[in-house]
């Protein structure tokens, strides 16, 4: 077999490819005990999107458009409507209107994208969550969602079960997370504090918790910092292996180069922000600068509408029009954005 897969802050590292977010617990029980093995599995993913290095554009479509209904709608769209709508979406990229996309623009633009359905899928899971429509989630209403009952634990009793316990650790901190979230101490959240509860990364008043968060999970001798032993969790080489597994040698390397910016081996409070939240900007970069290496003809390094209707399925299958799914939502291509 592959092995052991990289370690995950659990707090919230389940990150999508198209840049939203999940925080805490799936609708069940036991999602929320294994909501990092599923995140593990994004690794298996990134494999089949990237097999060898190259970049596979049909995966893009098979896979991250959404599923068949997506694919379905996809396909109703007669090639000039296809045509006129991404025309619109080119337009609205293009910040200063020169006629050309840059890598700057590009990479705002998808940004914006990841916000924009982090935000829908919040305001639509807030609906679900508000059980009495009385405009405010409350502890009690969150639990009847998730696990279909009120779930109270004692906060300083732990189960002989390893599960329970595992559990009962996890529903805890989501509990935290909640109460960090409800600012005006009222008995439930508002919509903008229901926002800070489920991507915490968009508000800055959860950037305290969130590094508390990952200290708590990683910082095992206390210190302030994580090491890069603590980074790799419970990793213990196999003696009789002459070299680590690939997945170490990976995460060996993000550490050195990626997250520890004063190159001191431990990651401070900041640095560790930047591992257990997803950097958008850069995910937005690297698609950014994926998509010019790809379109650009004449080796100007930015896009004309001519260069991309040239290579339009590609940027169908790309985050800037995520995965094809902004020929479909209005916000994207009508005149007023």
């Amino acid at each position: 077999g592959p092995g052991p897969r990289p370690p995950l802050p659990r707090f919230f590292l389940c990150p999508r490819r198209a840049g939203a977010m999940r925080l805490g617990p799936r609708p069940a029980a036991l999602g929320l005990l294994l909501v990092c093995v599923a995140a593990a599995g994004a690794g298996h993913a990134e494999e089949l999107h990237y097999p060898q290095g190259e970049h596979r554009t049909d995966y893009d479509r098979e896979v991250l458009l959404g599923g068949q209904d997506e694919v379905d709608e996809y396909v109703k769209l007669n090639p000039e409507e296809q045509q006129q709508r991404l025309k619109s979406i080119i337009k609205k990229i293009d910040l200063d209107s020169d006629g050309f996309l840059t890598e700057s623009e590009l990479s705002s633009w998808i940004q914006m994208s990841f916000k924009h359905y982090a935000m829908q899928e919040a305001k639509q899971q807030f609906v679900e969550y508000d059980k009495n429509s009385d405009g405010v989630v409350t502890w009690d209403e969150y639990n009847i969602q998730m696990y279909d009952r009120v779930i109270d634990f004692d906060e300083n009793t732990a189960l002989d079960d390893a599960e329970e316990e595992s559990f009962r650790q996890l529903h805890l901190k989501d509990k935290m997370r909640f109460e960090k979230a409800n600012q005006d101490s009222g008995p439930g959240l508002s919509l903008e504090e229901f926002i800070a509860f489920e991507h915490p990364e968009e508000v800055d008043y959860m950037t305290e918790f969130v590094i508390q968060e990952a200290l708590e999970e990683h910082d095992k001798n206390g210190d302030g910092f994580v090491s890069l032993e603590e980074f790799l969790g419970d990793y213990r080489r196999d003696p009789t292996a002459t070299e680590d597994p690939e997945w170490i040698l990976v995460e060996k390397d993000r550490f050195v180069n990626d997250y520890d910016k004063d190159s001191d081996g431990r990651l401070d409070p900041l640095e560790l922000l930047s591992w257990v939240v997803p950097n958008n900007q850069g995910i937005a970069q690297e698609e950014a600068l994926h998509l010019i290496d790809e379109m650009d003809l004449n080796g100007d390094r930015k896009l004309s509408e001519e260069e991309i209707l040239e290579n339009r399925d590609l940027f169908l299958s790309s985050e800037a029009t995520d995965y094809g799914r902004q020929l479909h939502d209005e916000y994207f291509y009508h005149d007023e954005l």
